[in-house]
């Protein structure tokens, strides 16, 4: 066996452990790179260190590099806070949210799914963070679940209100209205399939525990984004590749490595990111314990083709 690579017992599941990406990107053997930002190239707040200088060594590899981000908020935003975080945007081809997929497809209607979708929806979304803006889709928002048609999952702090100004809301709260909607049976689209993310090292709970939460009252719900094929497909479009020439990277398990597992694209397991401590790890660039990355790989069903502590060169 090579020196650096562990077998994932039982399934005979490889990764290989490394201590930066200089060694992988040299090699250039992937066209694309399609990286998670949250957890990854920033905590919310700022940059992790090194992570600005790994994407221009990256850049000066030749690689073709996207954003795919379960971020409910749509991909122009993504990219200018990347470029407020001091992330210069032209290294990348571009970026693939949730939040984009989200509006394109309830913009378009040109899927079936979509198409069956009525107009008036519960809207879920942000307070504090700042609410979404849902001009252009042609949506009426409603706040009795009588005259819902479906909900729309974009935050976890507030109801969005006919008047255009969001209620301010528990978790709890929106959960009572949950189980309104499906007595009701009416679907849910989620915009942001993340349960947590990063924060400044704390951990902010997503809409994808909404969504978790309605699927276990019954109900029903499109995920769209990661770990869905949905968002890895566009960001393959968007480059012009298919998927031995591409290479996911993120710190999730569930979501990053498992939907690269499902599209059939190899992928990077930053360990540093919002499964740091069920790893053990306290300080930034610590290495995992290579028994507790097998370990939790097995929890999750989800197989890392490379396992580093942050994303640094």
């Amino acid at each position: 066996m090579a020196p650096g690579w562990s077998v994932m017992a039982p399934e005979s599941r490889l990764f290989q452990s490394l201590n930066g990406l200089q060694q992988l990107a040299e090699t250039r053997r992937f066209k694309a790179w399609f990286l998670d930002q949250f957890g990854v190239l920033h905590d919310g707040k700022q940059p992790y260190p090194g992570a600005v200088v790994a994407l221009e060594k990256l850049a000066e590899c030749g690689t073709k590099m996207v954003i795919i981000s379960n971020s409910s908020r749509r991909s122009s935003t993504t990219m200018e806070k990347l470029k407020s975080l001091g992330f210069d945007p032209s290294l990348f081809v571009g970026a693939v949210t949730s939040g984009e997929l989200t509006h394109r497809y309830l913009h378009r209607r040109d899927d079936a799914w979509f198409a069956a979708l009525g107009r008036s929806c519960i809207h879920m979304t942000w307070s504090s963070r700042g609410a979404i803006s849902l001009e252009g889709l042609g949506l009426r928002v409603v706040d009795n679940v009588e005259e819902a048609e479906f909900i729309l999952a974009h935050g976890t702090e507030a109801l969005g209100h006919p008047s255009g100004d969001p209620l301010p809301m528990t978790l709890e709260e929106l959960e009572k209205i949950l189980e309104q909607c499906a007595a009701k049976k009416i679907p849910m689209v989620v915009a942001n399939p993340d349960y947590v993310t990063v924060e400044a090292r704390d951990l902010r709970v997503m809409p994808g525990t909404l969504a978790s939460k309605y699927e276990n009252l019954g109900g029903e719900v499109k995920w769209m984004g990661k770990p869905d094929k949905i968002i890895y497909q566009a960001a393959m479009s968007m480059v012009g590749v298919d998927a031995s020439d591409s290479i996911a990277v993120g710190d999730s398990l569930h979501h990053d490595i498992k939907g690269a597992n499902a599209t059939g694209i190899q992928s990077v397991f930053i360990t540093g990111g919002i499964h740091a401590t069920e790893l053990g790890l306290g300080n930034f660039d610590e290495i995992a314990d290579l028994n507790s990355v097998k370990a939790l790989a097995s929890k999750y069903d989800a197989y890392p083709s490379y396992v580093l502590p942050s994303f640094t060169w």
